[in-house]
């Protein structure tokens, strides 16, 4: 198969939902479906204990959340997929939104009974930016929830996003009886199953056939056959629409058993966009091109315990990786010769001997890659858009072991370099300060640095709320600033300055006493 052949068949997307809404099940359902796992909920490990198959770090584990970004490769009817499994806990939002940087479609997953929430809102609004297309998945039809028109007339309200439904249920709670295929107009019957595996589907072909009124009963049949007339006075599905993120195909299941995913999946990749091109500072870079580029959008510490290693997650952009390449690291202006890229399956690695635009690649990274990092055969290129946050809560960290310091710096600067949180460095003082979007990212922190830094470290409060990137084009006016503010300028590790005060207030008084100063919300790594 060519390489044009291999970039059209990429399907590279990101799960989005709020917390509970069975984010990680259907993921691991989609797992089993594409032959990537063997059983839903459980992790080949020497311990018998089943977590997710995505959950790497023990925090994950002892607390039922996902907390990093999970990769995960398969292939599924002549696709080759790349599932980006994101955290669905709000406090570890700027992971989530780096990811969305490197897909080219998002997998909503609602709530039958909730409807669109806050995160998911949130999420929405980072696709919109790109014009992210998305299907939408309905999950938990075996608990009662909203009339399924209801849940469409959620979506548009909250979203602005308008709905074409692919697939329908039949009743829902105690009631639900199966799905509706609008696609290819059969009926598929739900048969739940104790153990999770794989349903034995059956199929009625003709919505008129009296065998359904036999096997769901002449209400639930009649009901059916008028939904489906009533959706035919509905837009019709718009590829158009879809691609630019104006219209989303909405599908309806249960995942925990099984019904629906797999309807969903043979539609998603379908439906999903190939490998699309990606915004750089000086141009754009087309997927077919020869040359081979791409960036680092994630790293991931410990995902194999015994080798402590790290890792570097790259979006392939363009090209073609081929094992034992050299490629130019830009921002260091290193060439790096690659023999050991990685390729992830749940928790199993394997060894990338070939890779192409849409794939996700593992790089070792002992130090020196960041988040944002490009990789090219020589060109130099910055892509764009891959955004850090202002935190809005700061802890000093205080040092429980005097002897570990170093081991501190270590494992703070790392664990920053991932993206866990932020680390500053007082321009004038000997304070360290962690700043963080959610509180949960002190505890992940915390953890991290005691299991695998050795580290214990206390997080005590400080009396800061705010925090600014902050620029000028005159340089000597910066420095002229941040010498006036020594207390309240700090340094992240890219070296950037950052002001760091008590509230938004006093960030924004600053800003008007400093009109040449540039205070930046955001900050492109």
């Amino acid at each position: 198969m060519g390489r044009i052949d291999e970039l059209k068949r990429r399907r590279t997307f990101a799960i989005i939902s709020h917390p509970d809404a069975g984010k990680t099940t259907i993921t691991e359902k989609l797992l089993l479906f594409g032959g990537a796992i063997q059983m839903a909920g459980a992790v080949r490990a020497r311990r018998a204990s089943r977590h997710a198959a995505s959950d790497f770090l023990k925090m994950e584990q002892e607390r039922g959340i996902s907390v990093s970004t999970a990769v995960m490769s398969f292939d599924y009817e002549g696709f080759a997929v790349n599932l980006l499994d994101t955290p669905g806990h709000a406090d570890f939002s700027e992971d989530t939104y780096r990811v969305l940087t490197a897909v080219d479609s998002a997998l909503m997953v609602l709530d039958n009974a909730k409807g669109v929430e806050s995160r998911t809102q949130a999420l929405m609004d980072v696709c919109r930016l790109r014009d992210t297309p998305v299907v939408t998945f309905s999950n938990k039809l075996d608990r009662e929830g909203l009339d399924p028109f209801e849940l469409m007339e959620n979506v548009e309200e909250n979203l602005n996003l308008a709905c074409a439904p692919l697939t329908w249920p039949i009743g829902m709670g105690k009631r639900f009886e199966g799905i509706y295929d609008l696609v290819n107009k059969r009926v598929v019957f739900y048969q739940p199953t104790e153990r999770g595996r794989r349903n034995e589907q059956v199929f009625i072909d003709d919505l008129s056939d009296d065998t359904l009124d036999g096997l769901i009963g002449t209400l639930a049949a009649d009901k059916l056959r008028e939904d489906v007339e009533l959706l035919g006075a509905l837009e019709p599905f718009d590829p158009e629409l879809f691609a630019t993120g104006q219209q989303s195909p909405v599908f309806f299941g249960s995942a925990i058993n099984n019904f629906g995913v797999k309807e969903l999946l043979s539609q998603f990749v379908r439906l999903a966009p190939p490998p699309q091109a990606r915004p750089t500072k000086t141009r754009e870079v087309e997927p077919a091109e020869d040359p081979f580029t791409g960036f680092c959008f994630k790293i991931q510490a410990n995902l194999d315990k015994r080798h402590h290693d790290r890792m570097a997650f790259v979006r392939i952009t363009s090209g073609k990786y081929e094992r034992g390449m050299k490629l130019a690291h830009v921002r260091t202006g290193k060439t790096v010769t690659v023999n050991n890229a990685t390729t992830f399956l749940a928790q199993a690695r394997v060894i990338t001997e070939e890779a192409f635009p849409g794939d996700i690649i593992g790089l070792h990274n002992h130090g020196g890659i960041r988040i944002g990092d490009t990789f090219t055969e020589g060109e130099e290129l910055k892509f764009t858009g891959i955004p850090a946050f202002a935190p809005e809560l700061f802890r000093r960290v205080q040092l429980l072991d005097p002897l570990k310091a170093k081991a501190l710096i270590k494992g703070l600067t790392e664990l920053c370099e991932e993206g866990a949180a932020q680390f500053f460095r007082p321009v004038e003082g000997s304070d360290y300060i962690v700043g963080a979007l959610g509180a949960l990212q002190f505890d992940v922190i915390a953890s991290r640095l005691e299991n695998e830094y050795r580290v214990r470290a206390r997080f005590e409060s400080v009396p800061l709320g705010a925090a600014r990137w902050i620029t000028c084009p005159d340089r000597d006016k910066l420095d002229a600033f941040v010498d006036q503010n020594k207390r309240r300028v700090y340094t992240d590790i890219a070296d950037n300055y950052a002001y760091i005060v008590q509230s938004e207030w006093a960030v924004n008084y600053a800003a008007e006493q400093n009109r040449d100063i540039q205070f930046h919300k955001t900050v492109e790594i």
